[in-house]
């Protein structure tokens, strides 16, 4: 006779979400994921921001079809007692199998060969105006050019970390930790710890790092109640110096993104000598001195500080265009206070994210993340496919009423400056505000 299922409600599966017990359900079984958090290639947040829910929407966005056959070491022999799944879920499972039985996460037609070629070009030429030019002129564009040559890295270091960019996993490593670690001296390993939580609570203000830029930024004047980030651990407190740096922070904007590679390099160093797990720690290490090592003997090699300064800013200026770009997909989107759900996973991808609409030529300027509401929903799809599977989630977010943003890179900077001023004025008309000054009161009001 046939065992009868063993059922548990929903409030029971909420009581296993923290650290040392974590369960999980996919497609209304229910899994232990408690020991594999630890080695799940993303990181344990991810299981940790989803745990006591339903999993099933970000699980299949994340997991080839291999992963299914390894479900069943988790499996604890219970099943979720009323599960249900929304129309929504079954039409982006759908759309997801469909793309999979086309081959598009297996065809990767983007040319990483080609575009490390250039990387290479356009770093050699940089060197070479460098140590063979007497020109100021010539080392400033070399400066401009070794930006250029951080900002391609940056794509190749994103998209390796969704999927494999090489031929093995072996080369795809070793592409991350040259573009990444040596070359512009950014820890892929803590970039995919950053990118995932992203990913998993995309907009969420306690819970995805990229909008916890406290006290230099708010997007939201929800963030004026010193929440608590769960990322990094601490409280974001909305003090006096916040109040004053968020009261000017649409001024400040593009002048603190021209040198935010410096708080990357800050983040690195917490986070490879921290006490926290961190898989090929040596490697990572060994990246970032090569950096460390190579990049102030070629500024050393410029005649005079003057000089020096100008190239550093000049490549710090170029690569801040990446850091902008990585802004404007979701500073004037929807946020939200409170965990990640994995119930709704397509409306929140959906409802927190903005794609840039560009011609296909433009491509490159934009690293796929001009599609970035498609990048969302399937993180592991190859970016040379991001605009042919468009118009398909598109008619998905139309049949459902659900929002699909899109903006010129233009109208994008400005919806993201348009953000920042709303809650730069909110900021200022707190009580105990800033001290007035009556110029920059009706230049912030009208401007």
């Amino acid at each position: 006779m046939a065992e009868s299922k063993r059922y548990i409600s929903q409030t029971e599966l909420e009581n296993h979400q923290k650290p040392g017990d974590l369960w999980i359900s996919i497609q209304g079984k229910i899994y232990d994921v408690t020991e594999w958090s630890q080695e799940h290639p993303g990181g344990a947040l991810p299981l940790l921001n989803l745990a006591g829910q339903d999993a099933t929407d970000a699980f299949v966005a994340y997991h080839p079809g291999l992963a299914w056959q390894y479900l069943d070491k988790f499996f604890t022999g219970y099943y979720l007692k009323d599960y249900s799944v929304s129309e929504v879920s079954k039409d982006f499972r759908k759309l997801a199998a469909e793309f999979s039985k086309m081959g598009l996460f297996e065809k990767k037609e983007h040319g990483t060969g080609i575009l490390l070629c250039i990387i290479a070009l356009l770093f050699s030429i940089s060197v070479y105006g460098v140590l063979c030019s007497n020109s100021a002129l010539v080392h400033l564009l070399s400066g401009a050019l070794l930006g250029f040559s951080w900002i391609q890295s940056g794509w190749i270091g994103h998209d390796s970390g969704h999927y494999q960019v090489m031929s093995s996993r072996k080369f795809n490593r070793v592409a991350q930790i040259l573009t990444g670690n040596c070359l512009a001296g950014i820890s892929i390993g803590w970039w995919k710890w950053n990118h995932n939580a992203h990913h998993i609570a995309c907009n969420s203000l306690e819970f995805d790092p990229d909008l916890q830029h406290m006290p230099i930024f708010a997007v939201s004047s929800k963030l004026f109640n010193s929440l608590t980030s769960y990322f990094y651990e601490r409280k974001m407190n909305f003090d006096s110096i916040a109040r004053f740096l968020v009261s000017s922070q649409h001024w400040t904007f593009y002048p603190v993104m021209c040198f935010a590679r410096i708080n990357l390099f800050a983040q690195s160093f917490l986070f490879l000598f921290s006490k926290r797990k961190v898989p090929n720690r040596g490697q990572e290490i060994l990246g970032i001195l090569v950096y460390w090592t190579w990049f102030p003997l070629l500024v050393s090699c410029l005649p005079n500080w003057g000089e020096r300064l100008m190239f550093v800013v000049a490549s710090f200026a170029v690569t801040g265009i990446q850091h902008v770009q990585f802004c404007l997909n979701h500073f004037s989107s929807s946020v939200y206070v409170g965990p990640p759900s994995g119930n709704n996973w397509f409306e929140k991808q959906t409802d927190g994210t903005l794609d840039i609409v560009c011609s296909s030529w433009m491509d490159w300027f934009h690293g796929g993340l001009q599609f970035q509401i498609e990048h969302h929903l399937f993180p592991r799809l190859p970016r040379c496919h991001l605009r042919k599977v468009s118009p398909f989630v598109q008619e998905l977010c139309k049949k459902h009423n659900l929002q699909y943003d899109t903006a010129s890179f233009w109208k994008a900077n400005v919806m993201t400056i348009e953000t920042l001023r709303s809650a730069a004025l909110q900021a200022r008309i707190l009580s105990n505000p800033v001290p007035k000054n009556l110029v920059l009161e009706a230049v912030n009001t009208h401007g």
